[in-house]
């Protein structure tokens, strides 16, 4: 759903910017943004642990989440990086449900 470009691959990158990156908490997510490259494309981290499910659980949770991404891609800025971690109660939150908590913390205005 997300060409390599439009997402994080290194764990120094996801490392940056979950500790550097504004925080945004939902009730199933939480949402870090950090302004990256400013000509480079948006990129997209998941961080979906055990304590959300087993593995199917898990990934399914990713793939939503990829996808709520893939919609929003449009409206992210130039630049930005985004790690959205999950929260086991992402496991029973509806499609719908994610998507409202990652757009909210996504049209939220960025940290410079």
């Amino acid at each position: 759903m997300l060409a390599r470009s439009h997402r994080l691959t290194r764990g120094s990158d996801y490392k940056t910017v979950v500790r550097r990156g504004r925080r945004c908490a939902g009730s199933h997510t939480v949402t870090y943004t950090m302004r990256g490259a400013d000509s480079a494309a948006p990129r997209f981290g998941f961080i979906v642990s055990r304590q959300v499910g087993g593995a199917v659980v898990r990934n399914t949770v990713r793939r939503r989440l990829k996808a709520v991404c893939a919609e929003a891609l449009p409206d992210v800025g130039e630049g930005r990086d985004v790690v959205i971690r999950a929260l086991p109660s992402a496991a029973t939150a509806t499609f719908a449900d994610l998507r409202a908590d990652v757009t909210r913390c996504l049209t939220r205005r960025p940290a410079s």
